[in-house]
């Protein structure tokens, strides 16, 4: 597994903390498969309330919209500008938090109606989301998770996430569980479960073979997108351009 994920680890001249915990391997089986809209970039997922929330991106055709789960169907969405590549989002009290990918541009909207409720401005890219014990964590594709106030926007705290002792990069969606932070790597077929106080991955979860299953086969059609129904215990997963969203059950893990 290290020389998979070996494109995404950092350079090894950073160094590497004594006695790195041990990482945990799950599998995983389906449970249950449901419609996805087979053209949207799926860049971040939420549940909420009964329903799934999903942010898409690419130029044009970004938007923030509720989803049926049964059906895949949007029951309310709002477009981004034609100017923003949406990314990662994650839900704030009464909002949902939105992030841009190159233009530094964060975006709110009201969870009950998706409309715009204010904008924001952060350096850096914007990838993956989620809130984490009041604080807002972002990924922006480095080897580093950034912390800030949801409401002002200052930035709290960096974590470096490291898998063994080594900094690995390519963080993408963000989906809080259980106090972990589940993430999905990039370009691969895996999810990391983070240690929020430390960085550390604890977990990782293979999902090889849920792309097949879904019958895509391009580039861009990675998987991306986790979504945590609390209430029920539900696992959700799906990727960009899949026309299936999946829930799922781990295996041979916690």
């Amino acid at each position: 597994m290290m020389f998979v994920l070996a494109f995404a680890l950092a350079d090894p001249s950073a160094g590497t903390p004594p006695a790195p915990p041990p990482v945990e391997r799950c599998g995983y089986r389906i449970v249950e498969t449901f419609p996805h809209d087979a053209i949207s970039f799926t860049q971040g997922l939420f549940w909420d309330e009964g329903h799934l929330y999903e942010a898409t991106g690419q130029y044009g055709q970004s938007r923030v919209a509720r989803l049926d789960l049964k059906t895949g169907k949007a029951l309310a969405q709002t477009k981004l500008p034609s100017d923003q590549f949406g990314e990662g989002i994650t839900r704030w009290g009464d909002q949902i938090i939105g992030v841009t990918w190159q233009g530094g541009v964060g975006n709110r909207w009201s969870i009950k109606d998706l409309k715009p409720a204010g904008t924001f401005k952060y350096e850096g890219e914007g990838w993956g989301l989620t809130m984490v014990e009041g604080s807002l964590v972002l990924s922006d594709g480095t080897t580093d998770l950034r912390f800030f106030d949801p409401a002002t926007m200052k930035e709290q705290k960096r974590v470096t996430v490291r898998f063994g002792g080594r900094p690995i990069s390519m963080i993408n969606e963000l989906e809080t569980i259980d106090g972990q932070i589940w993430a999905n790597i990039w370009m691969t077929d895996f999810v990391v479960r983070i240690d929020p106080a430390t960085g550390n991955v604890v977990s990782l979860v293979d999902l090889t073979g849920l792309k097949a299953d879904a019958g895509v086969s391009g580039t861009d059609s990675v998987l991306n997108g986790i979504a945590w129904d609390a209430k029920t215990k539900r696992l959700f997963v799906t990727g960009k351009y899949w026309p299936k969203l999946y829930e799922i059950a781990l295996s041979g893990c916690r």
